[in-house]
Parts: C-alpha cells; structure tokens; sequence
C-alpha cells in the first residue's frame, strides 16, 4: 500500500472527490447552481375570441389562448411561483400591413390582454415584445422598403408600441427587434409619456437562428416573412460583437439584458456575465424545446430529468432567469421536489 505522506496532496487516494457525491443530502449541500421557480418566465400566446385553445403543432403542449383561458392558465402558473409571463399575439392576417400600424393600436391584442391579465393578476410580472414582426405583412422586425429594414423609421415605431404597451400595464418592455439605437429611443419615449418606472429588458444578443422556426409559427409571421434577417440579427459565427451590444444597450438604459437563443449559446451567457455583471437572462428558444420534446416523446431521453437539467445549465453559465416554455412543467417538477 502506499504511503499516505508520500501521495502529492490532492491527489487519489487520499482525496476522493466522490466522498461527497455518495449521499443525496451531500449533493444538495455541495450544490454550486441552484434551480427554482424564481427563476422563470414563463412565453404565452394568445388569440383573439373567447374559450379558445389551439395547439402549435411544431411546439407539442404548447397552445395558443384566448384572453379568458390565458386569465386562468396564468393563474396556475401564479399558484406555482412562477414571477412573471411574457406575452405574444397570434395577429389576423387581416390586420397586418406594411407600416405595422397595429402594433401602435392602444387596443390591440397584446395591450388587451396585457390590461386584462394585469387587473387579475396585479402582482405578476407582463413583459411585452417589441418588434413588428408579428404585425408586418412582410414578418420582419422593422419596416420594410425595396427589400431593406429600415432602421431608423422603425425605431419611431417601435417606441410608439412600447408606449401603449407600458399605459396597458406592461411591466417590462422587452425590444428584441436588434435595430440600433432603439433600446435609448424607447428608454426616452416611455420616460417622457410617464412610464419612468417601467423596465426595459433588451434582447441585446440575439442571434439569425434556425431555432426560432416553431415560434413563428405561434405568432404567424414564418409564412409572411420575405426573405431572412442576417442584416439585424447577429451572425452566430460571432461572440465578441455580442459584447459591444449588451454594452451599448446598457449604456443606453437596459435594466436587464437577454441572450437568444438559449442553448447553442452558453457561452455568450458566460462571457456576458462575467463582462458587465448585469440582470442576465436566457431564451430557451421554441427550437430547443421542440427537440426537447421530440426526443421525449419518442422515448429517446428522460422528459422530467432533461427538463430540468437543460434549465440548470442556463444557470450555471451565468443567466439570473430563463425565458421558457418549459416553465410551468418544470416548477410543477420542482414543487415535487
């Protein structure tokens, strides 16, 4: 046998990093990332008309709702801790134009809902999107002329959205358009119509992803959109330009900054933490879940223990909170314990 003095410290078999693996309680106590419902926001879709529940076949378990189901839905999502949701409309075609002018409407369907879910729910946190694309007949972020996003007359637009939404109760504004310039644009606008209170939570790293696929279906926009949107997103080839992002749109008022997507970017999650320290959020994104759920579905992988393993992980590279649908599942896991 050898020698304990003679084995270099730290080393087998004097330290056996196992000791602290073999109990359940140990586990917990040695745990370096935790997961719980504080953690989580929780995406909706919600359509016009009442009793309404519609599936999104690329998205299994995830359905679109009417104002009075999404009332009650969120309701449960409350009972179970979950902080805050975020709210995206399924938009008639009928309404959608070219100057997006909808999305301005102080009685959309967003600013409907958001109004109505706030009276029934007062301490639950409403984020709004802001972008055209669920709005616009060509489905993209900003205004389009000859092909080309427009950035700077979209901001004009965008800042008048955040505005109706902020006066229907929206507690968090949420850009995730990506034209430069609109996190200050938008911070001024809501402070001049009164909504100094009201946060902004930009999507400050968002990528030109192929995992945002089923969310437009959710929201209508894949078979409106003309063309892709490499010229506003970002290149995911790309993490150092991620930085000057999240930085300038802090500089510009962000209270909170968000990277999409979520799993293929962990690593923007890290580097953005550690750079400026801020409010850092994840997206798992309706690509990751769809696959997600497409493996458990054919008994490929644990749903419970993949659920909440692909949530840890968010968290251990460094985001505060995850955007997922996943949401009340996995608090539902977690109160289980």
């Amino acid at each position: 046998m050898t020698n304990s003095r003679e084995v270099a410290r730290g080393a087998y078999p004097e330290t056996r990093l196992r000791r602290n693996r073999r109990a359940e309680w140990t586990r917990r106590l040695v745990a370096e990332t935790s997961l719980s419902a504080d953690d989580l926001i929780w995406p909706v879709f919600v359509v016009d008309g009442d009793g309404r529940r519609e599936p999104v076949a690329s998205m299994p378990g995830v359905d679109r709702l009417s104002i009075d189901v999404l009332i009650d839905e969120v309701g449960k999502a409350v009972d179970l801790g979950i902080p805050a949701v975020a709210v995206f409309p399924y938009i008639d075609p009928a309404l959608k134009t070219p100057d997006a002018r909808e999305a301005v409407n102080p009685e959309n369907l967003v600013c409907r809902a958001v109004s109505q879910l706030k009276a029934a729910h007062p301490g639950t946190g409403i984020v709004c999107d802001v972008a055209l694309d669920p709005f616009n007949s060509d489905g993209h972020d900003g205004l389009v002329r000859d092909g080309a996003i427009l950035n700077d007359e979209t901001l004009d637009v965008l800042c008048e959205q955040a505005v109706v939404q902020a006066a229907a109760g929206c507690d968090i504004i949420a850009p995730s358009d990506m034209m430069d310039g609109r996190i200050g644009a938008i911070r001024y606008a809501l402070d001049g119509a009164g909504h100094e209170d009201v946060l902004i939570m930009s999507y400050a790293a968002k990528y030109a992803s192929a995992f945002y696929g089923p969310f437009r279906d959710a929201v209508g926009s894949s078979g409106a959109l003309k063309g892709d949107k490499k010229t506003y997103q970002m290149n995911p080839a790309n993490s150092d330009e991620a930085l000057r992002e999240v930085a300038m749109d802090i500089d510009e008022g962000a209270d909170m900054v968000m990277v999409k997507p979520g799993l293929p970017y962990l690593d923007i999650i890290r580097r953005v933490k550690d750079a400026f320290g801020m409010p850092t959020f994840a997206y798992n994104v309706s690509g990751e879940y769809a696959m997600l759920k497409a493996a458990t579905t054919q008994g490929w992988l644990d749903n419970d223990t993949a659920v909440l393993e692909t949530l840890l992980a968010f968290k251990r590279a460094g985001a505060d909170g995850v955007l997922t649908y996943l949401a009340t599942e996995a608090a539902t896991l977690l109160k289980r314990g």
